[in-house]
């Protein structure tokens, strides 16, 4: 069973001359216990064309020391690691590679680099002899593996690890000690880059064109063998942006993969944004990118979102009506309603869980990742990627033609089912239109930035909306249930009344927030 620790670590630069100063004056530190020499042997794994270390992540197996195992590290912020260990073996445990399936898309793990350390490792504690950090001073031998075998580098640093619970202010102040003595930070953000970096030698001439992924030429190669009309767009065209846009949703999908099969926090949530986002600039930029290659990539990204759909739903429902009833005075909770909404959500619960994990193991799910990937690697440009940002004016507008015409087959209606659905249907247009003008707002600047404010006005009261169109029908379905059983429904009829209440406010509202995002000079504005 994997286990997972959050490493907060500073590195500094060091030599045989190099001394630890008195880091008994941070403050807080009490005492510097010397805890002895860890022998480690490590050999790290990668894609043969380095995808993990493209990425910031680091994957090895370590032996020596109190953790030897596999240890998987996948970067959280400057300095911030998620280290994920599991058991020695001799072969890579599965839960960390399923982690890492979204960036080796099935491709072979291989040895990329061998490190020895010597760490002398001392503890910094308190005056009550409760650990705050490690520091240790490393002594490391780097050889190269594989193809680019037989390199080898040598250096010594430090490292100071933040033990846990304890103040990340300590790393301040341990740092200013570091620095009155002369030591100053590492280039290098791992021993794996490092070592990447100084081993790493000159392609003999005649070698090989360099390749990417499945043998495919890198992007150099392949953009020196286009045709003159078919090379990437220059800077601040057409194309420039939206492949910027489009990158910026496929690397939050690939990034978001492992987060979601590690059930971190709202990350089901930014995975399935990312999708639509990416499968809305699909349709809105067709002008930009050929749709005969967008399009089923955009039909997989719609089975991506679905899935994801599923558990997020469930998730947001559950906490929406756990909210509703957390409302209610006591008085008003007849029967176990509290024990009914859990069991409800713990059964759909799981097997939303369980699906969105079989989506992401799928072949399917695979498939989708290997074209994106293709889809960036040798992007499906049309003429009009190499126009100005005008292009990008004319598509925002199309789209917040349809959401205006959407709106106005709604707001007639009288409230209802037909009526609901039309509202449903206006909210996914503005949805559509928003994410229009948030990609085009680093060319077309303020006003698409000001109309992507107001259509997300519109899309946050169509969604309440629909919001309480579908709690209604888990409401009604609830207190079915508890009157079968014998238990009394009113407690399940009363937020159903009061999301109907909700529901007609949010209807009400509507006609204004969508007078603000139709005001004259909104459309009219975003121009290149």
């Amino acid at each position: 069973m994997a286990e997972t620790k959050r490493e907060i670590e500073r590195k500094y630069e060091a030599t045989d001359e190099t001394r630890l100063p008195d880091l008994t004056r941070a403050p807080g530190v009490s005492a510097v216990l010397d805890k002895g020499v860890d022998e480690l042997d490590a050999v790290y794994y990668d894609t043969t064309d380095l995808r993990l270390a493209a990425d910031s992540l680091t994957l090895r197996r370590r032996t020596g020391g109190g953790d030897a195992g596999w240890h998987l590290k996948l970067p959280v912020a400057p300095g911030v690691r998620d280290e994920i260990r599991a058991p020695l073996a001799d072969t890579l445990p599965e839960p960390l590679a399923e982690l890492l399936r979204s960036r080796t898309l099935g491709a072979d793990l291989v040895p990329t680099v061998r490190l020895l350390s010597s760490r002398d490792v001392r503890h910094l504690v308190d005056d009550r002899g409760t650990l705050l950090a490690e520091v240790s001073v490393d002594t490391v031998l780097a050889e190269r593996l594989g193809g680019s075998g037989g390199a080898t580098a040598s250096w010594k640093e430090i490292e100071v690890e933040l033990a846990e619970g304890a103040d990340p202010d300590l790393l301040d102040a341990v740092e200013k000690r570091l620095r009155k003595a002369g030591v100053r930070p590492s280039t290098a953000p791992s021993k794996l880059a490092r070592a990447l970096e100084e081993t790493t030698s000159r392609e003999a001439p005649g070698k090989a064109a360099r390749t990417g992924p499945k043998g495919a030429p890198d992007k150099a190669a392949r953009e020196k063998s286009r045709p003159a009309g078919q090379r990437a767009p220059a800077e601040d065209t057409a194309g420039a942006r939206v492949l910027a846009y489009v990158r910026e949703q496929i690397e939050a999908i690939v990034r978001y993969d492992p987060a979601v099969r590690r059930d971190l926090p709202d990350s089901v949530h930014k995975m399935r944004v990312a999708t639509r986002r990416l499968r809305s600039a699909f349709k809105t930029y067709r002008k930009v990118l050929d749709r005969t290659v967008t399009d089923p990539i955009g039909d997989e990204l719609t089975w991506l979102a679905g899935e994801l759909g599923v558990a997020r739903d469930q998730e947001v429902l559950a906490a929406h009506l756990a909210d509703r009833l957390d409302a209610l005075s006591d008085t008003l909770l007849l029967g176990p309603v509290r024990a009914r909404l859990q069991i409800w959500d713990a059964s759909l619960g799981t097997e939303a869980r369980r699906a969105v994990l079989a989506a992401l193991d799928s072949d399917r799910h695979l498939e989708l990742l290997r074209a994106l990937h293709a889809l960036l690697a040798d992007p499906p440009l049309r003429k009009a990627a190499h126009r100005d940002a005008s292009v990008l004016a004319k598509a925002v507008h199309k789209d917040y033609d349809r959401l205006a015409g959407r709106v106005g087959r709604a707001l007639p209606l009288e409230p209802g089912p037909e009526r609901d659905l039309a509202m449903h249907e206006a909210r996914k247009a503005a949805k559509r239109a928003r994410y229009a003008a948030e990609a085009a707002t680093p060319a077309l600047g303020k006003p698409a930035r000001r109309m992507a404010k107001r259509l997300k006005a519109v899309q946050s009261v169509l969604g309440d909306h629909q919001d309480s169109v579908v709690a209604r029908e888990t409401l009604r379905t609830l207190a079915i249930q508890a009157h079968a059983a014998g238990e009394s429904a009113f407690t399940w009829g009363l937020l159903y009344g009061r999301e109907e209440a909700l529901g007609a406010a949010r209807e009400r509202e509507f006609p204004q927030v969508w007078e603000r995002a139709s005001a004259p000079g909104i459309r009219a504005a975003v121009t290149s």
